[in-house]
């Protein structure tokens, strides 16, 4: 996805939030304070511990668990030939180091979007 159309959708949210009532835009507010993910800190589990802890944090369980088990089989036959499944993970996740930005705010536009749609009232 583009910076574009993630502008766009980020500019559909502040429409859709200031459609809202007075009631509803405080519920968002603090649903968003709660729910809103940081991309340093997404950067941060990636680059230090590019065991899959990054993907934890944006809820992603299970490429989060298959990351962890691959990088602990790799630890624990690390002398046999398991340092070549570390460095395969480290390189398959290491790009998105250098996208973090773009990961976390997709995902915080998808997170708000999902409560703007539970707090917009049914016609």
């Amino acid at each position: 996805m583009d910076d574009t159309s993630l502008r766009a959708r980020e500019e559909a949210l502040r429409d859709d939030v200031s459609s809202l009532s007075k009631d509803a835009r405080k519920r968002y507010y603090q649903l968003e304070q709660k729910l809103v993910k940081d991309p340093d800190t997404y950067a941060v589990l990636n680059y230090f511990f590019a065991a899959g802890l990054h993907h934890f944090y944006l809820g992603k369980m299970l490429r989060g668990f298959i990351n962890l088990i691959l990088m602990l089989i790799g630890l624990a036959t690390f002398a046999i030939g398991g340092w070549v499944l570390i460095v395969l993970v480290f390189l398959i996740e290491l790009p998105q180091l250098f996208r973090s930005q773009k990961i976390v705010r997709k995902h915080n536009i998808k997170v708000m979007e999902d409560v703007i749609h539970e707090l917009k009232p049914r016609d």
